[in-house]
């Protein structure tokens, strides 16, 4: 196959997934806000679930501002990995299977601070830490609708204002 047949093929599969999802993202939606209105998941397992909001709360901590719990990332994450981001499936898969093995068979969030930031330190480097971790800092600021950022609390910690109530004057040209 040609180098150009492949790109076609590449930019029609990208084209076709770009179109069912916007085709089907209201029902992907309306699944997932309803399996989080209920304290349920679509993706995870609620042990998978513990272990991902574990890592999440050392990767954005609650200090003296909201942390990652707070803005519950974990339902974000959970509805991007049945919705955008499937292709980080496998990515996942295979870092519950080492997070596994690295704390001998525990839940991570049973380990002390100390001993969880020792095994997330130690595999920082790899896909899944860092699919994780961005993961964790799209759901503290990404829309609420989308299942993170709940009640806003990332948005606030930035000074995001998304009131979309716009009003003169809107900027030097507009003051007199």
């Amino acid at each position: 196959m040609s180098d150009s047949r492949r790109n076609f093929l590449l930019k029609s599969f990208s084209a076709s997934s770009a179109a069912w999802l916007a085709a089907n993202w209201p029902a992907q939606v309306a699944a997932a806000e309803t399996a989080q209105a209920m304290g349920n998941f679509t993706y995870f397992t609620r042990p998978q679930a513990a272990e991902i909001d574990a890592m999440a709360a050392q990767i954005y901590p609650t200090t003296d501002t909201p942390g990652a719990r707070e803005a519950q990332v974990i339902y974000f994450i959970d509805l991007a990995l049945v919705t955008f981001a499937q292709d980080k499936q496998d990515i996942y898969a295979r870092g519950f299977g080492d997070l596994a093995a690295r704390t001998g068979g525990k839940p991570l969030g049973a380990l002390s601070d100390a001993d969880q930031i020792a095994l997330l330190t130690g595999i920082e480097k790899t896909p899944f830490f860092k699919t994780v971790r961005d993961d964790t800092l799209m759901g503290m600021f990404a829309a609420p609708q989308h299942g993170g950022n709940f009640r806003k609390v990332g948005w606030t910690q930035i000074g995001f204002d998304d009131s979309l109530n716009f009003r003169a004057p809107f900027g030097a040209y507009d003051r007199v």
